[in-house]
């Protein structure tokens, strides 16, 4: 067996930095990949005693007990102040946000947008799942229209709940914004693709060519009431025909 449990041989492992927590994420949950990719890239990157995440109000508040990296946790939408702060004060480190479409787009509106116009050298991991997945399935800025919420349980309309939010492409608008990608986890090959985003982004970090975004569209399972596959069939059907996935803008020359 020695033989065999050789580092040549080996074809996947754990990355060091995800740690032994038990996650409290639901069944098929698009927050543990994610997680579990930008814990593989900080580690590949060489940066896991530079990295520092800030973590958002939301169902990713507790990813410091997952990622065995620095953390501080923000207010609710203000990582990207934050994120600002810690970046000019140690301009060698990696500090990212991750945030849902709740923290980001709704009461974060206004902090990601300027954060982004003002070339922060900071990444903004945004999770999209249409609805603020941990204080009840209520309605967020990215829901979709006909989709049904609490808030909202004959479905969203415009005339009463205004249009989704899309705020990636809003954001290749700004200057300071150098890498804007959406991307999804749920398959493989998806998942192959968000991680060359984030590594990215991290890059232009590091670079300082200003301030980049990698939107992850999700799935919630528990405020869709779907199963984690039904849920994936749903995000595929719904999700991508208004948010659809790729690298939005690019001007890394990385």
């Amino acid at each position: 067996m020695e033989d065999i449990f050789k580092a040549e041989n080996i074809v996947y492992k754990k990355p060091a930095l995800l740690t032994d927590a038990r996650m409290h994420y639901c069944p098929g949950c698009s927050h543990g990949v994610v997680h579990k990719l930008i814990a593989e890239v900080i580690e590949e990157m060489g940066m896991t005693d530079k990295a520092i995440g800030i973590s958002p109000v939301g169902c990713g508040v507790f990813a410091y007990n997952y990622i065995d990296i620095d953390w501080q946790e923000a207010a609710h939408g203000r990582a990207p102040s934050l994120a600002c702060a810690l970046k000019r004060l140690m301009p060698d480190r990696l500090v990212f946000t991750y945030q849902g479409d709740g923290d980001l787009a709704s009461i974060g509106a206004a902090e990601v947008f300027h954060s982004l116009n003002r070339a922060d050298n900071t990444t903004l991991i945004y999770i999209n799942n249409a609805m603020y997945g941990m204080t009840g399935a209520q309605m967020s800025p990215t829901t979709l229209l006909g989709q049904k919420t609490t808030t909202c349980p004959y479905g969203r309309t415009p005339e009463l709940h205004g249009y989704p939010m899309d705020v990636s492409e809003m954001a290749t608008k700004l200057p300071g914004a150098c890498f804007v990608s959406r991307q999804s986890v749920d398959t493989p090959g998806a998942i192959r693709k968000a991680k060359k985003a984030i590594r990215k982004a991290f890059e232009a970090n590091m670079a300082g060519k200003g301030s980049s975004m990698v939107e992850i569209v999700a799935t919630c399972s528990s405020g869709w009431k779907l199963s984690p596959e039904k849920a994936n069939e749903w995000l595929r059907e719904n999700m991508f025909v208004q948010y659809p996935k790729g690298d939005l803008k690019d001007t890394t020359e990385l």
